[in-house]
């Protein structure tokens, strides 16, 4: 007979049983979405309701890691919602409170929940939606400025007693391997390049330059290096990658350039607490590397994970105290850098004066939204809120846009001007940061039309001064940061529907010069009157539009303190008081694809350096002494990092490196390898960032696969296999053929896709070597 509690043991196990049955049978879900406690409510009268979802796991996603809530006024446009976004939130949390758009009695709202599970892999929920009844207390929604007209004249008043918000520049991001074929380039277009970027009223003139601290992890188009590998490092940081050259080559051109720089992933040793002591000094190392080797003193550190926020605690505790100690009280620090939260920094901030000592500026990505259309502008997005503003604290589009500079209309150059504009005027934004500055990034590797202007051609010298270029220089060479200010009474817009055509105005703080940028949608008419305080004298006109950027017009002469102007349609405009701008030019190179045959044997850079033409999408590849004398290719992360948004992002196999042409077919590619431990391969044929091509990989006991992305086409052992030596691997591709080769010898032919794609180079996290690159017909 069986007990009581021996009966109810085997309920329980079969009630698991079923659960796990059940887990096992149903795949990973949301539902069960609610609008304050109720599944599709009508008739919610409070301003800011509460939601709440429920994750049902599965073997493959055991649990929530990661949410994105999104909210618009039709189902199709939960793909860019027009009324909240939270942006990817890393928690587990299910449940949150309403921070969107200002909700209008009667409105009906769709919204679906998308969640990250720990283990990576998003599940989605079904489309629900609420309906709002006569709202208690609504929100008033905010307004633009909207310049008066009389008949078709728009009218601008500007007055030199009029208040505003220092301007702090336009800037942008060099991260996610951005920029990496720019430091191959020869000079002097290389310089040329450079003084297109950074050098003041030639070019975009960016006047900030954020730049990734490496990790040795994917940061988005490849992986960049780190200063610190180990903890031992620390002590001793090194100079590694192309972020100290590029600051420093910005510096030269501009000395007034403003510096930053951010963390994507960090070296595994950091693991599994990115916020603790050892962060704080690793942080520090990086500014110890830019002042001793570099000479360069760093104003900015975003104390974050990109996109992932920061931690109170640490930056208060640890972070600040750690760059006092170590003489770097200059450095200030600015938060949280994040993709989502709603300027919810500011909730914190309130009754919290320690943490208002330490943030010193507030910055979040993509205030306008990603909707990469001609209607990107009018996007929601991820708007200040009214305490933000009142804050005082300086506010910062910390990274934006993030598209290609190559187009004019679409998301291209006049969305960036009109950005530009719209950020001041609605959200107070002085400070606004690009992503990238430059697209200097491996062809199909992901984001590779990204950039402002494209240089990922050094082997011709050829590169693309794209229209954003000119966009940027509307605003740069017409206003400096920090000795500026905006003048509130002369930024607004001409029809209050849209920011397609907007207007802000400029002072400098200690002369009586001014500037206006302008964007247009359709042709206007504008009066100006300049009142006290302003120069009345020349005023100089500069124009883009699609077929020409950045050209000088006529100057006006302003008769008794008032001008008019007529513009025309989808423009971008500066009027100034001030001199000296300048469309530079240089000519450029032509085009010439990637050398073929190709041969690299890593000599003529030195130990530590970068190889040319390679571009690593995992892990880090340097320079290194060969054994026996003579240079070679050496990974050098011992360990997998903190990989950045791990959640959300697919992971990449293991640390490699790209070179060549992604256009190749038929080609033989052989090189050395040096097995320290673990394995490496050759590949050929390989596309984008995730090793998609045909591989041959070997280990160091001489066992070898013949790889397809993660199918094995072929696998054996050599016999004999000599470990602690140099051995030859060789791929030969020939239509469908691919046959493979160690020592000279064939291993394995295989039939299979007949693709196109680059050499790859890869290690398992061993300090692996590489020599003597061949690449033949």
């Amino acid at each position: 007979m069986k007990t009581t509690s021996g009966l109810f043991r085997l309920l329980f196990a079969s009630f698991i049983a079923g659960l796990c049955n059940f887990t096992q049978a149903y795949a990973a879900s949301v539902n069960e979405l609610k609008c304050e406690g109720l599944v599709t409510p009508v008739g919610i009268t409070v301003s800011k309701p509460h939601f709440s979802w429920t994750f049902m796991p599965d073997e493959k996603k055991p649990a929530q890691g990661g949410y994105r809530v999104c909210m618009a006024t039709t189902p199709e446009k939960l793909k860019y919602p027009d009324i909240w976004d939270t942006g990817p939130t890393s928690s587990n949390e299910t449940s949150v409170d309403y921070l969107g758009e200002p909700l209008k009695s009667g409105q009906k709202v769709y919204w679906q929940v998308m969640t990250w599970s720990t283990e990576r892999g998003m599940t989605k929920s079904e489309v629900s939606w609420f309906e709002m009844g006569d709202i208690k207390n609504p929100e008033k929604a905010f307004e633009p400025s909207v310049f008066p007209k009389v008949g078709n004249r728009s009218r601008i008043t500007l007055s030199g007693n009029d208040t505003g918000r220092t301007f702090e520049g336009i800037g942008a991001v060099s991260a996610g391997a951005s920029s990496d074929l720019l430091y191959d380039y020869e000079e002097p277009v290389r310089g040329q390049i450079l003084d297109l970027l950074f050098k003041p009223k030639f070019g975009a003139a960016f006047q900030h330059l954020k730049v990734e601290m490496g990790g040795g992890e994917n940061s988005t188009c490849g992986s960049e290096p780190s200063h610190a590998i180990t903890k031992e490092e620390v002590k001793n940081p090194v100079s590694r990658g192309y972020e100290f050259w590029f600051m420093k080559e910005a510096k030269n051109r501009n000395p007034n350039v403003i510096l930053e720089y951010l963390p994507w992933s960090f070296p595994g040793w950091l693991k599994p607490n990115i916020f603790s002591q050892d962060s704080a000094d690793y942080f520090v190392a990086f500014l110890d590397v830019a002042k001793r080797d570099w000479d360069l003193d760093i104003d900015w550190v975003a104390a974050a994970e990109n996109e992932n926020g920061t931690d109170r605690d640490w930056l208060v505790n640890h972070m600040r105290p750690t760059l006092d100690a170590k003489g770097y009280t200059h450095v200030k620090i600015q938060g949280p850098d994040d993709n989502s939260g709603d300027w919810q920094i500011f909730q914190e901030l309130e009754n919290d004066p320690e943490y208002q000592k330490v943030i010193q500026a507030a910055g979040y990505h993509y205030v306008t939204g990603r909707e990469f259309t001609e209607d990107m502008v009018d996007g929601r997005g991820r708007p200040t809120t009214e305490k933000a503003k009142a804050s005082g604290v300086p506010l910062w589009a910390g990274e934006d846009w993030s598209w290609t500079g190559k187009e004019w209309s679409g998301a291209g150059a006049l969305n960036l001007a009109r950005m530009y504009n719209k950020f001041y005027i609605r959200d107070e934004i002085t400070k606004t940061l690009i992503w990238a500055p430059i697209g200097s990034i491996q062809p199909t590797v992901i984001w590779d039309k990204a950039g402002a202007m494209k240089a990922n051609r050094p082997w011709s010298g050829f590169y693309e001064v794209w229209p954003c270029i000119w966009a940027t220089a509307h605003t740069t060479q017409f206003a400096e940061p920090d000795t500026w200010q905006y003048l509130d009474g002369g930024c607004g817009l001409f029809d209050a529907s849209t920011y397609k055509g907007s207007c802000v105005t400029l002072k400098e703080k200690q002369s009586d010069h001014w500037s206006m940028i302008i964007c247009t949608e359709k042709a206007e008419e504008l009066q100006v009157a300049i009142q006290d305080g302003l120069s009345s004298g020349t005023v100089h006109v500069w124009k883009s539009n699609e077929q020409q950027q950045f050209v000088q017009q006529n100057s006006i002469t302003p008769l008794n303190g008032s001008f008019s102007i007529n513009l025309d349609p989808k423009c971008i405009y500066s009027l100034t008081t001030t001199t000296g701008q300048q469309k530079g030019h240089y000519t450029i190179p032509d085009d010439s694809p990637f050398p073929f045959p190709y041969k690299e044997d890593y000599e003529g850079r030195p130990a530590g350096d970068l190889p040319k033409y390679h571009s690593d999408q995992k892990g880090s590849f340097e320079i290194a002494d060969r054994p026996g004398g003579g240079q070679c290719l050496k990974q050098i992360c011992p360990e997998e990092g903190y990989e950045w948004m791990r959640i959300y992002r697919r992971s990449l196999i293991k640390p490699h490196t790209l070179v060549g042409d992604a256009n190749w077919s038929d080609y033989s590619c052989r090189m050395d390898v040096f097995i320290k431990d673990g394995h490496v391969e050759l590949g050929g044929r390989v596309r984008g960032s995730f090793l998609r091509g045909h591989r041959l990989m070997v280990n160091k006991e001489g066992a070898w696969h013949l790889l397809f992305d993660k199918k094995v086409l072929a696998e054996g052992s050599i016999e004999n296999y000599a470990a602690n030596q140099w051995h030859e691997l060789k791929l030969q591709f020939r239509d469908k053929t691919i046959e493979a080769f160690v020592d000279g010898s064939s291993i394995a032919e295989v039939s299979h896709h007949h693709l196109r794609g680059a050499v790859s180079l890869a290690s398992s996290y061993d300090q692996n070597l590489f020599d003597d690159l061949e690449i033949t017909p």
